[in-house]
This record gives structure tokens, sequence and C-alpha cells, in this order.
């Protein structure tokens, strides 16, 4: 059962690692996502390997999909493929995971109208301008979108993610 967690450079190094290893612990299969075959580097200097460029897998391989934030998801949401990787994982109902400012792919993916979310503050007005509702909560689930703010959110970010996912 795998779930997909996607990198660029620039990411925030506590909201990869928690789920990343979160996830391992309840049993998933974690595979790393990116652009393109390679090493990323967080913004704190470490340094990841994605196991997989995005388009050379199917959305179709996973149960869900975690976007940490950072600056990372501005780089995201340049790729066409990654957009559509999270429209189909969205489509599918599988549960996506975004944090922070992860929400900017999910502004560049078109699936936030109607939806109930939250991200940093500082994307509030790019999440309300793309037809989010946004709400200031630890936590927003709106059916698979599991969204939180930042890294002091993470563990009830993951808690309720972990439940939205097929049991192991």
């Amino acid at each position: 059962m795998k779930v997909a967690i996607l990198v660029e450079n620039l990411f925030d190094e506590r909201e990869f690692v928690y789920p990343y290893y979160r996830l391992q612990e309840e049993g998933y299969d974690v595979v790393v996502l990116a652009p393109r075959s390679g090493t990323y580097k967080g913004k704190s200097g470490l340094e990841v390997k994605a196991d997989v460029a995005i388009g050379d897998v199917s959305p179709d391989d996973f149960m869900g999909l975690v976007i940490p934030g950072g600056y990372a998801p501005d780089r995201l949401r340049r790729y066409p493929e990654v957009l559509e990787f999270v429209r189909r994982i969205n489509e599918a109902g599988k549960p996506i995971a975004a944090i922070c400012h992860a929400g900017w792919v999910l502004i560049s993916a078109g699936i936030l109208k109607g939806r109930r979310v939250t991200g940093f503050f500082a994307i509030k007005d790019d999440l309300v301008n793309a037809g989010a509702i946004y709400e200031d909560a630890p936590v927003v689930v709106d059916g698979n979108l599991i969204t939180s703010r930042h890294p002091g959110d993470l563990k009830v970010w993951m808690k309720e993610y972990i439940k939205h996912l097929p049991a192991r």
C-alpha cells in the first residue's frame, strides 16, 4: 500500500520527515516523488533522493498523496505532470494531505473551488481567490482533502490523514 510524498528543492524538512516516518510506522510504503529523478535539498539543507520521477508512475499505484510545504510547492506547481497527478488522485477520491504552502499546488491543480481548507496564513488570499473556503484551524478535512497550517500542526494533521487512508 503505497503513499506518495512530493518533493522539490526548498521543501520544509519537518513537513517531509514527520509524515514520511509516521506513514512507515503505520505500515505504508512511502514513495518519494519529484518532477525529475535526483536529489533535492530542503530549506535547511537536508538532502532527499527522489525514488522516482512523477512522470514515470501512475496515480493508480498509490493510496494517497502528501504534499509538504516550504517553498517547494511554488516550484512543484510549475510542472504539468505534477498537477495532472494531483488532479487524478483527487478525482479518484484518494486522501491528499497538504500543509503550509502546499495549498499552492492544490490551487494550480484547480481542485479547491468550494472546498474547505486551511494553510499558512500568508497564502490565505491565494486560497480564497481560488474559490476555497479558508478556515484558520490546525486541521481541516473536506472529503479527501486534509489540510493544515504549519509545522506546529503536524501531529493532528498526520493523525487525521492516517484515519482517511485504507487500513493496513
